[in-house]
C-alpha cells in the first residue's frame, strides 16, 4: 500500500488527505476548523504556529483513525492560502501574527508602492493589481506602523511555505506562491530587483524558489514526533491553493476553467502563455507546471457572503435552505445584492467598497433574502468572467468547486448566468488533492501532470446546462446590478468614510 499526503491550509480550516497512490482514489480526510483573529477593522490575522499545532492534530488522527502506516506515505504536498504574509525571526519564530489575503489594513501602503514602483515595472514585471492582504504591502505595513518588529524579521514566506518550514526545516516556496506576492517579476520567473530596491527591502528576506513537484526537502526527526509522519519521507514545493485546486479539478489545457465558490471565489483559466492585461483587473500567475499560467478574476466575498447571510437569518442548515431558495423566481422578487462586504478585487480593485441589499420590501423574507445573495455572488463572478473573455480567454464547460458546488441551486444558476455547461467535480477538496499529485510526481508515483490526472481527477459526466430564457432573464438583472454598483459606489464610500470616522 502506498498513499501520497495533500495538505490544504484554507482560511478557515485545515485539511489533510491521503490518496492510495495506485487507485487514485481518497483513502483518508481529516480537517480542523478555527477562526481567523480580527482584533480590530480591516484586520485578519492569524498565528501561524496554530496552523501548524492544527497539522500535526489532523496528521496523528488521520494515521490513527484510519489505521495507515507512516512508512505507507511516500511523499507530501501543502496547498495554502496564497498572498498572506509569515514574517519569522532569526530562529524562524513568528514575529507577528500571518497578515492574511482578506485583511485591507495596508491601502495606504499601496499608494506608496505605486508611486515608487512606478506603472512600469506594475504591469510588465509585477503583472497583477496592488491590493491590500498581499504580502508586499502587508510587510510595508510592519516596516511603517511597527518598526520594532521589522527590525527582527529575517525570513519572509506564505502561509504553506511555513509549514514546509516546520516539516523540513528549510526555507522554500514555489512559483505560484511567489508570483502572488506583488514582489515577483512573473514574466522572468524571479523576486523583482527594481521593485524591492525602489522600496528598500532586502532581497535576502525572500526565500528560494522552486517547482511545485520539485523536492525541496525531507520530513525532520522533530517533525516526525509532532505528526507521526516518517522521518525522510519526501515533502515537495506544493502550490497556493487557486493553483493547487485547479490542478486537482484536471485544468491542465484550455477546454476548461474553473468557477471557485469558496470564502472567497474566483474564475481561473488555464493557458501556455502569458495573458497581457494592460488594466491589471485580472491576476496572473505562475501555474504549478513550467510554461503554464493561471489568469484570474476574484472577489473577496463568496461562500463568506453566503455564511454571512445564513447566520444572519439563523438558517443553518444549509441543504433545507436551499430547497427553500429553489422556490424563488429569478431576480429574488426584486432584491439585488452587492456582494462586496470585505472590498472587492475584480474589477474594482477598492479595499474600502462595502456591500448593498437594495429592493427590500415587505415581502422579502428569508428565502429571497438568501437567493438575492446566491444571485450577487453569482453577478460578481460573471464580472470576472467577462474581464477575462476581453483578455481572449474562454472555456468549453465550467468546473465549480468549493462550498458552493454542493448546492444544486447555485451550480444551475452559475450556468444560467455565464451561459455555459458547468460539471461538479466528484473529487473532494480539490486543493488538496492537487498538493497530493504534486507529491505523486516529486516521488515519481506518477510520469507528469497529465498522467497524474487521468490517474486522480474525476469529473462527473453530468453537466448543468444553461437555458436561453433562464439566461436572458438573468442578463437582465447583471445589468441592474452592474447598475447599483455604478449608482451607489460613492455613497458607500462616504458611509464607510463615515464608519471609519466613528471608530
Amino acid at each position: 500500500m502506498a498513499y501520497l499526503l495533500g495538505i490544504d491550509i484554507g482560511t478557515t480550516n485545515i485539511k489533510t488527505l491521503l490518496l492510495d497512490a495506485a487507485s487514485g482514489n481518497i483513502a483518508a480526510i481529516e480537517s480542523c476548523s478555527y477562526e481567523i483573529d480580527m482584533p480590530q477593522k480591516e484586520y485578519a490575522e492569524y498565528n501561524p504556529e496554530k496552523w501548524y499545532e492544527h497539522c500535526c492534530k489532523c496528521l496523528k488522527k488521520m494515521i490513527r483513525d484510519h489505521d495507515v502506516k507512516a512508512e505507507h506515505i511516500k511523499a507530501v504536498g501543502v496547498s495554502g492560502q496564497m498572498h498572506g504574509l509569515v514574517a519569522v525571526d532569526r530562529a524562524g519564530i513568528p514575529v507577528y501574527p500571518a497578515i492574511l489575503h482578506c485583511d485591507t489594513r495596508s491601502s495606504e501602503q499601496l499608494y506608496m508602492m505605486r508611486e515608487k514602483i512606478g506603472e512600469k515595472t506594475i504591469q510588465e514585471e509585477l503583472m497583477n493589481p496592488l491590493y491590500t492582504g498581499f504580502l508586499l504591502p502587508s510587510l510595508c505595513w510592519i516596516r511603517d506602523k511597527r518598526p520594532e518588529l521589522y527590525s527582527k524579521i529575517r525570513h519572509v514566506m506564505l502561509p504553506k511555505d511555513y509549514i514546509n518550514f516546520k516539516l523540513t526545516g528549510n526555507l522554500v516556496t514555489d512559483y505560484s506562491d511567489a508570483s502572488a506576492t506583488l514582489a515577483f517579476d512573473v514574466r522572468n520567473g524571479c523576486w523583482s530587483d527594481h521593485a524591492l530596491n525602489q522600496l528598500n527591502i532586502a532581497k535576502e528576506l525572500f526565500p528560494e524558489i522552486q517547482n511545485s513537484c520539485d523536492r525541496i526537502g525531507a520530513v525532520t526527526e522533530k517533525a516526525s514526533r509532532e505528526t507521526g509522519l516518517k522521518t525522510g519521507t519526501i515533502v515537495v514545493g506544493g502550490g497556493g491553493d487557486a493553483i493547487m485546486q485547479s490542478l486537482g479539478n484536471g485544468i491542465i489545457d484550455e477546454r476548461y476553467a474553473v468557477i471557485n465558490v469558496g470564502t472567497s471565489g474566483q474564475v481561473l483559466f488555464s493557458s501556455s502563455s502569458v495573458s497581457e492585461s494592460p488594466d491589471l483587473a485580472v491576476n496572473t500567475f505562475c501555474g504549478c507546471r513550467k510554461g503554464n499560467w493561471i489568469s484570474m478574476g476574484a472577489i473577496m466575498s463568496a461562500g463568506a457572503a453566503y455564511k454571512w447571510v445564513t447566520n444572519v437569518l439563523s438558517e443553518n442548515n444549509y441543504k433545507e435552505f436551499d430547497q427553500k431558495i429553489r422556490q424563488i423566481p429569478i431576480g429574488s422578487k426584486g432584491l439585488v445584492f452587492l456582494p462586496h462586504l470585505n472590498g472587492e478585487r475584480t474589477p474594482y480593485l477598492d479595499p474600502t467598497l462595502r456591500g448593498a441589499l437594495l429592493g427590500i420590501s415587505l415581502d422579502s423574507g428569508k428565502e429571497e433574502i438568501g437567493r438575492a445573495v446566491m444571485e450577487g455572488v453569482s453577478f460578481a463572478l460573471r464580472l470576472c468572467y467577462d474581464v477575462c473573455l476581453k483578455k481572449g480567454l474562454d472555456a468549453e464547460t465550467f468546473i465549480i468547486s468549493g462550498g458552493g458546488s454542493k448546492s444544486r441551486v447555485w451550480t444551475q444558476m452559475l450556468s444560467d448566468i455565464f451561459n455555459k455547461p458547468v460539471k461538479v467535480s466528484e473529487m473532494e477538496e480539490q486543493a488538496a488533492v492537487g498538493a497530493a499529485m504534486c507529491a505523486g510526481i516529486g516521488a515519481r508515483v506518477y510520469a507528469g501532470m497529465r498522467d497524474a490526472v487521468m490517474q486522480v481527477v474525476k469529473i462527473s459526466d453530468e453537466a448543468c446546462t444553461p437555458s436561453d430564457d433562464r439566461h436572458k432573464m438573468y442578463m437582465k438583472y447583471y445589468e441592474l446590478f452592474k447598475s447599483a454598483y455604478i449608482s451607489n459606489k460613492e455613497l458607500l464610500k462616504e458611509i464607510y468614510d463615515q464608519s471609519k470616522k466613528g471608530e
